[in-house]
């Protein structure tokens, strides 16, 4: 698994041992890190186009479960992006405005 590594971390078994191991802790951490910043990210991006459609983020959710809208964050933010007019019919079902 210490394939590719530079110098002593491929050669030494030990060192190589260790540098693998260590890779793997942060590979198991970072996939959970990386969830992680991701719903931030979208949050951010829909409290941004929430705030253009003259409302806020909490509210557009409480909105949506209201209505029993059931858009998850990731399909929110690709629509605030990709297809604003689809996000403000979106809010405007929500009945928030």
């Amino acid at each position: 698994m210490a394939k590719g590594y530079r110098g002593g971390k491929h050669r030494l078994y030990r060192t190589a041992t260790e540098a693998v191991d260590r890779a793997l802790c942060f590979a198991y951490r970072d996939r959970r890190t990386k969830k992680r910043e991701f719903r931030r990210l979208w949050i951010t991006r829909i409290g941004a186009a929430a705030k253009m459609n003259g409302t806020s983020y909490s509210k557009l959710i409480h909105g949506l479960k209201e209505s029993g809208i059931e858009l998850d964050r990731k399909v929110l933010s690709n629509l605030a992006i990709v297809d604003p007019n689809a996000f403000t019919q979106v809010v405007k079902a929500s009945g928030v405005n």
